[in-house]
């Protein structure tokens, strides 16, 4: 009996395959030896990388995703006009055997020709930005909430409870008695004369709590933390700034944006960690085309920031249908059928800044008391 060949069809014959490292990046046209090279990964290698491409008249790249090293080759190769498809690692992992860096890039390569590749999701350009001053700003949020916890620590170590006396040592009047303090004031009464009126504790209640062990080194220590505290939300109004830029340019650009108007809402920044934007609501009004995400239960403006910086309203346009968005954020169980069983249904592994924007939205809906009792 002859034994029969199974033949796959080359779906893109002129296409390339890259593994990507940290200290240089190995290119494959092909699978033979002479097919097969390795570049820098400064510019001057990139560029040779794209040029030794055109000369073989490639068309089509598809490269890893590993770490953020892929990002500049990415953007030298979309520049020079090839067609690039970032991967992801498990759908390129190579049969069991020994590891090369040859031996990946061919595989990337003849995966690719064989058209058995489909690239991950990117962003645009300004859509990229904006995410990147968010996730900025997100960074900044942490370290400003850690310095907060560590001046509630020295305050206390002080024997200072305003925790005790003050919702939030961050508030007004808290970071003006927290200020005084590093000022060198220690008269109970006079830092508690710093009360805002709103503040529900008397002033005398709060002189009750700020009287002081007067110990020097953990007065050296908060002074520090609230430098640090100060410098992160300086840094958070500068994101903010440039956010506000990214947006107005977008909406700027676009007709279409630009002719939606909503009635002007009164602002309130229900949420400290918000963006300073007071026309926030007409921003996002305009960049969804007249589409109100702020109208929906449990929608705040983090969690609309959060839908613009990391897939924006052409991105969203891309998925085919709600069920492959929610796939991409993986909030949608992955089913392993075999016999007609399904054998798992767990929800796939992976932190998505959206996914968990959308879940804390969900959970502030179901904190929420029933009106209609």
């Amino acid at each position: 009996m002859e034994e029969k060949e199974i033949a796959m069809e080359i779906v893109n014959p002129q296409a390339a395959g890259v593994d990507i490292g940290s200290r240089s990046h190995w290119a494959a046209i092909g699978q033979k030896e002479d097919e097969v090279q390795e570049y820098g990964v400064f510019n001057e290698g990139l560029k040779a990388m794209a040029e030794w491409f055109r000369e073989h008249g490639i068309r089509t790249v598809a490269m890893e995703s590993t770490g953020t090293y892929w990002q500049s080759l990415y953007a030298v190769l979309l520049s020079e006009g090839f067609e690039v498809i970032l991967c992801n690692g498990k759908f390129t992992k190579h049969a069991k055997g020994k590891k090369t860096d040859v031996k990946d890039c061919r595989w990337i390569q003849k995966l690719h020709s064989l058209g058995l590749l489909s690239g991950s999701f990117l962003p645009d350009k300004q859509t990229e930005q904006l995410h990147t001053y968010c996730r900025q700003r997100a960074l900044l949020l942490d370290s400003s909430a850690s310095a907060s916890k560590k001046m509630q620590k020295y305050l206390r170590l002080l024997n200072l409870r305003l925790d005790v006396v003050v919702n939030d040592i961050c508030g007004q009047t808290g970071m003006a008695i927290i200020k005084a303090i590093c000022e060198g004031e220690k008269d109970a009464k006079k830092l508690a004369s710093l009360r805002h009126y709103n503040c529900r504790k008397s002033q005398e209640e709060i002189a009750k709590a700020l009287e002081s062990n007067g110990r020097e080194d953990y007065l050296f220590a908060l002074r520090q933390e609230l430098e640090m505290y100060e410098m992160f939300q300086a840094k958070i109004v500068q994101c903010d700034q440039e956010i506000a830029k990214i947006l107005e340019q977008i909406i700027e650009n676009d007709d279409q944006k630009r002719q939606h108007h909503i009635e002007a809402k009164p602002y309130k920044r229900v949420n400290k960690n918000a963006p300073a934007m007071k026309n926030f609501n007409q921003v996002a009004f305009q960049y969804f085309e007249g589409v109100d995400l702020m109208a929906i239960e449990g929608m705040s403006y983090g969690t609309v920031l959060a839908v613009m910086s990391e897939v924006g309203i052409e991105g969203i346009r891309r998925f085919k249908t709600a069920k492959h968005f929610a796939s991409w954020l993986r909030l949608a169980p992955n089913n392993k059928i075999s016999g007609g069983k399904i054998l798992s249904s767990k929800v796939p592994k992976g932190s998505n800044r959206l996914k968990i924007a959308l879940r804390n939205a969900a959970n502030a809906i179901g904190n929420l008391k029933d009106s209609t009792t």
